[in-house]
């Protein structure tokens, strides 16, 4: 299958050629763990989890790495404010990182590198830039010499007068131009740090990325992923000071998602309007989650509302009602990759909004003529998608504001209304049908089987 892309760098659609035809190369900028991830930091996780799963259902090798960042200023922050150990902090909130996105389907990358355990990598690199006189050192910085990279803003399309006034840049007596950025900085105790040449520092946000692709990916990757908010000044500079230290291009395609916002806003810590993933878990299963952040194409904007997610929890009732059919006939739920539309859909520039319209046009042929064949595809579509990871059953019973009622007191009224039924008394049956209706259970019965239940 040939695959679309939008690539940022070239800011048109082309189709993606790895450098090796039977391994690709895929970078994502992962989270900085200080505090609990939102749902703007979910959307990327599970929008490059979907190129992943992708990349894989196409070429026989897919090298995934997603970084954590656990040494920044933020935890700094974190870590005074909280009276918590730095370690602590960056320990349980990675911790709640993996088993977030576990519950969004998101897959774990191959390779998951630390910041804290690649500052050798990051002082090498920094040393070949001051040796290529792209880098210099002040009053205990390191700075990146912005002037030296001729291409600067290569990426974003930013001329050097917007860079000076887009960026919010750092105004320091010491730095060249404004427009340098710190590649090391001083730490004194309690901050973390770092021996190094240039005394005890520790690393800017910048070269992190760049020292950690470089080592688990090598030069040029094939693609280097995260959020359009990172485009400037983050991947920019990764451009700059990766090319400049390997002379190498480090990336031929980069990929950009959109933003979240709620309500037209840009969701983000900074504004007090974003939505964590504890809070978004209670709201919704993850399942529910995962359709709604891949509702809109991956490049535009999306508005997270309590409308989108009803709409999400409709739609994978649909497909889950389809399943329900299928497990009742006895088939075997098959997932390999098949040669469709949905795979069509996504191979041209991740187009899950078509994908989920296959589906549903899909669900409504099977609704009105169940073929094993279109089900085939239906199945193994969800699965590339990420969907379909628990039985019909477990989907019905496990959902809805029912949940405080548990399964085993369900089913003893539903084994009390059997035998009521068995001894004619349907007045008790139709009381205890009646009873678990009002608390959101609704029973299935059917001719040749026992009840079911499902909430609602």
């Amino acid at each position: 299958m040939s695959i679309i892309f939008y690539n940022s760098l070239s800011r048109q659609k082309e189709c993606f050629t790895p450098l090796h035809p039977d391994h690709v190369k895929m970078y994502v900028c992962g989270p900085t763990v200080y505090d609990r991830a939102h749902l703007g930091n979910a959307r990327s996780a599970v929008v490059f989890d979907q190129l992943y799963r992708l990349l894989k259902a196409v070429y026989p090798r897919v090298t995934y790495a997603r970084n954590i960042t656990d040494v920044d200023d933020k935890i700094n922050a974190a870590s005074l404010s909280r009276g918590i150990a730095i370690s602590q902090i960056t320990g349980q909130t990675t911790q709640w990182y993996q088993d977030d996105m576990a519950v969004l389907g998101v897959l774990p990358p191959d390779v998951q590198p630390k910041a804290t355990e690649h500052i050798e990598e990051m002082i090498q690199m920094i040393l070949t830039l001051i040796e290529k006189g792209h880098a210099y050192i002040a009053q205990g910085h390191v700075l990146f010499r912005v002037s030296s990279f001729k291409n600067y803003g290569k990426l974003s399309g930013r001329s050097q007068e917007e860079i000076l006034h887009g960026a919010r840049v750092e105004v320091a007596p010491y730095k060249e131009d404004p427009s340098d950025f710190v590649l090391w900085k001083p730490s004194e105790a309690p901050l973390p740090g770092w021996d190094s040449p240039w005394g005890r520092g520790r690393p800017g946000w910048h070269i992190e990325c760049s020292a950690m692709g470089h080592k688990h990916l090598g030069f040029p990757m094939d693609i280097h992923a995260g959020g359009h908010d990172l485009m400037f000044p983050h991947h920019e500079n990764e451009i700059a000071q990766g090319e400049s230290a390997t002379g190498e291009q480090c990336t031929r395609y980069w990929l950009h998602n959109g933003m979240l916002t709620v309500d037209g806003s840009k969701m983000s810590k900074s504004s007090r309007n974003f939505v964590t993933m504890d809070i978004a878990l209670n709201q919704a299963p993850g399942e529910v989650i995962r359709f709604a952040l891949l509702s809109a194409h991956y490049r535009q904007n999306l508005d997270w509302n309590a409308t989108l997610l009803a709409q999400s929890k409709q739609a994978l009732d649909r497909f889950y009602q389809v399943i329900g059919k299928a497990e009742s006939m006895g088939l075997m739920m098959e997932s390999g990759v098949q040669d469709g539309p949905i795979l069509k859909a996504l191979c041209d520039d991740l187009n899950t909004p078509k994908a989920f319209a296959e589906l549903h046009q899909m669900a409504g042929a099977l609704n009105k003529d169940f073929e094993r064949d279109v089900f085939t595809q239906f199945y193994a579509g969800g699965r590339l998608l990420g969907l379909f990871a628990v039985t019909a059953q477990n989907w019905f019973q496990a959902q809805g504001s029912s949940a405080d009622m548990q399964a085993e007191d369900i089913e003893a009224l539903i084994s009390e209304r059997t035998h009521a039924k068995a001894s004619r008394g349907f007045a008790r049956a139709d009381e205890i049908r009646q009873e678990l209706h009002a608390k959101g259970i609704l029973l299935e019965d059917h001719k040749n089987g026992p009840t079911t239940w499902k909430r609602k």
